[in-house]
C-alpha cells in the first residue's frame, strides 16, 4: 500500500461487524426473548418491533461497510493489479457481500410478511403454530435459514477480511525483513 486508508478501511470493517453483530444478536438474542412471551401473538410483534429499530442501523452499517469496501478497491488498485492472491480474495469478497445483501433484503422482506400476520401468533419467532396460514408458515420458514444466513456469511467475509490483512506482511526469511536487515550487514 502506497499510502494509509485508514478511514475507509476503518468504515468497512464497522460496518460490517454492525452488520454480523446486530444479526447474530437478532437471531439469538431478540427472537429468544421474543419466543419467551407467554401470549404467542406477543411473540412475532415484539419481534418485529425489534427488527424493525434494527433496519435502519443495519442499513447504515451495510452502506458505511460497502462505501469503505470501494475505498479499499480504489486505495488498492496497484496492489490488486500485481497481486493475484489480493485480487482473488478482493472478488471472493465481492460475491459473499452480494450474497449477504441479498439474504438481509430477502430476511427483511420475509420479517415484512411476519409482521403483517402477527396477530396470528406462533409458537416462536420461526416456529408457527398450527393454525398459521399459509403465507405466515412460508414468511416463517424462509426467515429461520435467512436469518442464520447473515452471520454466518458475513462472518465469512471477516474471516476473509483477517486474510487480506495478512497478505500486507512480509514473508519470514530472506525475502522478509529479517532478510533486508541481514543483506544490510552483509554489505557493508
Amino acid at each position: 500500500m502506497s499510502g494509509r486508508n485508514t478511514v475507509v478501511h476503518s468504515m468497512h470493517d464497522l460496518g460490517l461487524a454492525a452488520w454480523f453483530g446486530g444479526g447474530l444478536m437478532g437471531v439469538i438474542g431478540l427472537n429468544g426473548a421474543a419466543s419467551k412471551a407467554k401470549d404467542p401473538t406477543e411473540r412475532l410483534r415484539l419481534s418485529s418491533i425489534g427488527w424493525g429499530r434494527w433496519a435502519p442501523v443495519q442499513f447504515a452499517a451495510i452502506a458505511v461497510h460497502g462505501i469503505g469496501g470501494i475505498g479499499l478497491i480504489l486505495g488498492n488498485k496497484g496492489r490488486l493489479a500485481s497481486q493475484g492472491e489480493a485480487r482473488t480474495n478482493t472478488a471472493i469478497k465481492l460475491v459473499f457481500t452480494g450474497l449477504a445483501g441479498a439474504a438481509t433484503l430477502t430476511a427483511a422482506i420475509a420479517g415484512s410478511g411476519i409482521a403483517k400476520h402477527a396477530d396470528e401468533g406462533a409458537k416462536s419467532v420461526t416456529e408457527p403454530s398450527e393454525n398459521a396460514s399459509d403465507e405466515l408458515k412460508t414468511a416463517q420458514r424462509n426467515e429461520k435459514w435467512l436469518q442464520w444466513s447473515i452471520p454466518l456469511l458475513t462472518g465469512v467475509l471477516l474471516v476473509l477480511g483477517a486474510q487480506q490483512d495478512e497478505q500486507y506482511r512480509p514473508v519470514a526469511g530472506f525475502g522478509g525483513s529479517l532478510g533486508k536487515k541481514v543483506k544490510g550487514l552483509v554489505g557493508r
